[in-house]
């Protein structure tokens, strides 16, 4: 199947500081695209990677678990720590909660988290009924482009794959139980107007990390892909701050190799 537009996975070859970015659920790099190029044009070394069963068509992620989705992330997040002496993750909605896995998992591998609207709870109480309803229904009406700037669009699927969705629900359960090991530095984006992701996913990971440095901060001109929307260029210049802080020793740039922009 072709991939949508903007679908495509980016990365780029740059300092010794790298930034794995994760997407969410339904959605493609399209989402983080201008962050990850925020970051390379920075002169970090930068992973976007595309998850298994995204920017193509629905149909295809009804066949992948959270598992794909996360051996995805943890691979890229490997490839960088191969390459770089440090690594930062930086993630949207779904993407928060591989992120925080990612953090549990791997430790000190991971040397900071930046989170715009994680994703890691329902907030829905039909959400009860997707063990039974992925039975009967392939699908439901997709919860993409919550975005207050006019004219963007993240290039997420219309339709919202039910027995994906269940999968989904489980990864939120083995997050949440994990949220404890997570004790790095966190820089936590919300949107007071979020539509899709409501604000007590936001309030749970900070009441439940072991993190003592936390940082939280309101996005309050945009809906839930802040990462597209007003307060876009906020949350870049933030989460560029924030690593060239904890990173002060490998600022962009200084350990800098050939440039290999790749794009697909």
């Amino acid at each position: 199947m072709p991939l949508l537009p903007g679908a495509e996975p980016y990365s780029h070859r740059g300092s010794a500081v790298g930034v794995l970015l994760c997407h969410g659920f339904t959605g493609s790099p399209a989402s983080l695209r201008p962050w990850a190029e925020e970051l390379a044009g920075a002169g970090y070394t930068v992973s976007l990677p595309l998850l298994p069963g995204h920017g193509t068509r629905w149909q295809d992620m009804q066949v992948t678990r959270w598992e794909d989705w996360y051996a995805e992330v943890e691979r890229e997040l490997l490839e960088l720590t191969g390459r770089c002496e440090r690594v930062f993750v930086c993630a949207l909605s779904m993407g928060g909660a591989l992120a925080l896995r990612l953090a549990a998992e791997h430790g000190t591998e991971v040397a900071g988290l930046v989170l715009v609207n994680p994703s890691v709870r329902s907030d829905s109480p039909a959400s009860v009924l997707l063990p039974v309803l992925r039975h009967l229904l392939p699908s439901l009406p997709g919860i993409s482009d919550d975005i207050a700037r006019q004219g963007v669009s993240e290039y997420a699927y219309d339709r919202m794959p039910l027995h994906a969705a269940w999968s989904l629900t489980r990864l939120w359960k083995e997050v949440q139980a994990r949220l404890p090991e997570v004790t790095q530095p966190v820089l936590l984006f919300h949107s007071p107007q979020d539509h899709v992701v409501s604000a007590a996913n936001s309030e749970l990971v900070l009441a439940r990390i072991s993190s003592t440095e936390v940082t939280e901060r309101l996005c309050q001109r945009s809906f839930h892909v802040a990462t597209l929307d007003h307060d876009a260029g906020e949350i870049f210049a933030a989460s560029l701050d924030f690593i060239q802080r904890l990173a002060p020793a490998h600022a962009a740039g200084v350990t800098r190799v050939e440039s290999d922009d790749h794009h697909g």
